[in-house]
């Protein structure tokens, strides 16, 4: 070490001291802490003046320590400097060392560079040594490659003629002379083997072929289908050379025999068009299963165990059938027939004992993992599409008939008749028919279907029953009106109530069981509306009848002679004379109505005050002649056929008790017994009947009237129908057709 860096390394020293300068401020602290130790110790000892007797002492005892640290520090720094002094040694010795070995390196350097030049003056020699190599082999070789191209040509001779395992063993014979000359080559390909790729191309797709046609091969060649098999699993159990993707002509072999099954079944020229769906279905029926068992019989025993031929043909059939059924949702839209077939055909016939569910097939068919053929949208779809060209067609169909029906409204004969005399149409039957008929053949597909084409045909009903209430308004409009006059006005509105009576006894068939349909509640609903609807009618003819002879109720020729009445049941039995061509229960409905509607107009005669009785003995009249007429009206409807419990006429009993009341005093009693039977009897009612006595006060009418606010509003009884408060007072109204119940 130089001695200018020594002194760069040792640190100053202060003048006349030993220790480290401020370069070393821990050495300085440690000084200073001592030096004030030594003071604080000395100051102790040497308090006393005693002490100072032993200071001799003390300095040659410190003397002695001094001298010892002394000693031990030369010792130390003896051992120090022959540490030093042995690592310089050491590393002069390394330094040596290190200079041999860049001389050796150096040398060897040289002597590298020297080789490098020898390799570069032989490297074209090694070229000539690997072309006289290749030469060498190719010259071993060269016989066999000289008939390449006459193998290669025989290789497709054998592929053209079928013979698979013979141009299978040629075509590796040649592929083998390709690696042994393309090993030597480094991997160079000879020009003479470019037809090996189109070889090997033509010989797989040879074997595709016969897979494709594996069912026809297995019936009329089966060793040719052997064949093919052989050659596919030889190939795929074979590694292919380095550097080349390995050819799976198993999967080839699979997906071809797919392809080609669903070909011969499925093939776009295959798929019906529109109106051939049933006959291409029904073919299916038939090729399906007689494919399945081919193909356990005959294909399965040409085909390794692993391919699961059966399982493969199930599965395959099954997937075409379900692509091309897609496709014809997703084409041309299917009418109903079609439709219909298609669910049947695909929920019934497909899985039923005809085709996939009587297969007696090995456990490879395993057709029971089989999807759907239809999807839940395609059944959706295909219900829609059947119930909406239903529909449309039910529609067309009961138009006809309500057309055919309305025609017949305004011929110059009777309506039809069956064997008892009731009139007849087929009309109901009709109507009835083409809707049972329609909801029936859905059982055969589903439930599903059946509810579908069940609330339809209610709708339609329900549709068809308000038309055919809006054709007999229009029927009886143009005749009251005059602009068609009907021969048979009322026979053939009597007509209408048997056709009424035939759909509600027979639209109970349109229910299905188990279903609580709100459709039939609508069209129950319907059906009760037209039967009000025709009694309306009915009842209008006869009031239209029966009015002007009402004029001339009350008069004083009414209380000394019947003929007014007389004339009044004459008209009324011709017009009611057809009524017993009515079935049950509608002709019991509509006389009630007749003679409801007569006592009707009867009452509205008394409340018209046209007449007011002079004495007592016209008050005896009047009473008598309420009771004659209530009795002869009585006997006229027991006549038609009206039971008595149904009938009205009693109430005019009832107001001849008013009228024969001797004492006007006890007007009061007779009226309220009167509101009891009749809870819609108004004090205006009541006034009127007072004025047709003739003899009652200010103070009596009023007491009588009192008596209606008096006593408690009476509850309607049960059955009992509306009468007065049809009947305004004075003005007269139109009666109306409501369910008939007891008026007594």
């Amino acid at each position: 070490m130089e001695p200018a860096a020594k002194d760069e390394m040792e640190p100053a020293l202060s003048p006349g001291s030993s220790c480290p300068g401020p370069e070393w401020p821990e050495q300085e602290r440690a000084e200073r802490l001592a030096r004030g130790a030594a003071l604080k110790w000395a100051s102790g000892i040497f308090y006393q003046p005693e002490q100072l007797a032993r200071l001799s002492q003390y300095r040659g005892r410190e003397v002695q320590r001094t001298s010892s640290l002394e000693a031990r520090i030369k010792s130390v720094v003896q051992s120090y400097l022959e540490g030093v002094q042995t690592g310089v040694w050491q590393l002069a010795r390394a330094l040596e060392a290190v200079q041999g070995a860049r001389e050796a390196l150096s040398q060897a350097r040289s002597l590298l560079r020297g080789m490098a030049e020898a390799v570069q003056t032989l490297e074209p020699l090694r070229e000539q040594v690997g072309q006289h190599k290749q030469l060498q082999a190719l010259s071993q070789l060269l016989p066999r490659l000289r008939a390449v191209p006459a193998a290669v040509a025989h290789t497709q001779t054998l592929i053209d003629a079928q013979r698979f395992l013979e141009a299978y063993v040629s075509l590796r014979e040649l592929e083998q002379l390709r690696e042994d000359a393309r090993v030597p080559l480094g991997g160079l390909e000879l020009p003479v083997f470019e037809g090996l790729g189109p070889l090997t191309e033509a010989l797989g797709w040879a074997v595709e072929v016969a897979a494709g046609a594996a069912g026809q091969l297995a019936r009329e060649d089966p060793a040719l289908l052997v064949a093919a098999v052989r050659v596919a699993e030889v190939e795929a159990g074979r590694t292919g050379p380095l550097g080349q993707p390995s050819r799976d002509w198993r999967q080839r072999f699979l997906r071809a025999l797919q392809e080609g099954l669903e070909q011969v079944h499925f093939g776009t020229s295959l798929l019906p068009g529109p109106g051939a769906l049933a006959e291409w279905l029904e073919t299916l029926r038939v090729a399906l299963p007689a494919e399945l068992a081919t193909a356990e019989a005959l294909v399965a025993p040409c085909c390794p165990p692993n391919y699961k031929v059966v399982q493969l043909w199930a599965h395959t059939l099954h997937g075409g059938l379900r692509r091309s059924l897609r496709q014809l949702l997703t084409g041309h839209e299917l009418g109903a027939a079609d439709a219909f077939t298609l669910l049947h055909w695909a929920q019934h016939v497909y899985l039923g004992p005809e085709m996939m569910g009587g297969l007696e097939l090995g456990p490879d068919a395993d057709v029971s993992q089989l999807e759907p053929l239809l999807t839940l949208e395609n059944v959706e779809q295909l219900e829609a599409t059947f119930v909406a060209k239903v529909q449309a067609s039910v529609v067309q169909w009961l138009q006809k008939a309500l057309d055919g029906e309305v025609a017949e409204w305004g011929l110059e004969k009777e309506p039809d008749t069956d064997p008892s005399g009731f009139y007849h149409s087929p009309m109901p039957a009709i109507v009835l028919q083409i809707l049972d008929e329609n909801i029936r053949v859905t059982s055969l597909v589903g439930e599903s279907l059946q509810r579908r084409v069940h609330g339809m045909a209610l709708s339609e009903l329900g549709a068809f029953l308000r038309s055919f209430s809006d054709s007999l308004i229009r029927f009886s409009r143009n005749h009251l009106r005059g602009e068609a006059i009907a021969p048979h006005y009322v026979s053939y509105l009597l007509a209408t109530l048997n056709h009424h009576t035939a759909l509600r006894s027979s639209v109970s068939v349109l229910q299905l069981d188990g279903m609580a349909s709100v459709a039939l509640a609508r069209v129950e609903a319907a059906l009760d509306e037209l039967q009000r609807r025709i009694c309306r009618l009915v009842l209008e003819a006869l009031l239209a009848e029966l009015q002007p002879l009402f004029a001339g109720l009350p008069s004083r020729r009414w209380l000394s002679s019947p003929g007014l009445l007389d004339r009044v049941c004459e008209r009324t039995a011709s017009f009611c004379r057809d009524f017993w061509r009515v079935r049950s229960p509608a002709v019991q409905l509509l006389l009630a109505e007749a003679e409801r509607t007569v006592v009707l107009q009867y009452l509205r005669a008394l409340m018209q005050r046209r007449l007011v009785c002079r004495g007592a003995d016209e008050r005896s009249q009047a009473a008598e002649r309420l009771r004659h007429d209530a009795s002869q009206l009585r006997e006229l409807f027991l006549g038609l056929g009206l039971e008595e419990s149904a009938q009205c006429a009693p109430v005019l009993l009832a107001l001849r008790e008013l009228l024969n009341l001797d004492d006007p005093t006890l007007l009061g009693l007779e009226v309220a017994s009167l509101r009891r039977q009749f809870p819609d009897l108004t004090e205006d009612h009541v006034s009127a009947l007072l004025d047709l006595r003739g003899d009652v006060s200010r103070e009596q009418r009023l007491a009588a009237l009192s008596s209606l606010q008096d006593g408690p509003s009476p509850s309607p009884a049960a059955g009992r129908r509306a009468l007065f408060s049809l009947v305004p007072a004075p003005t007269p109204a139109l009666s109306s057709c409501l369910p008939s119940g007891s008026c007594a």
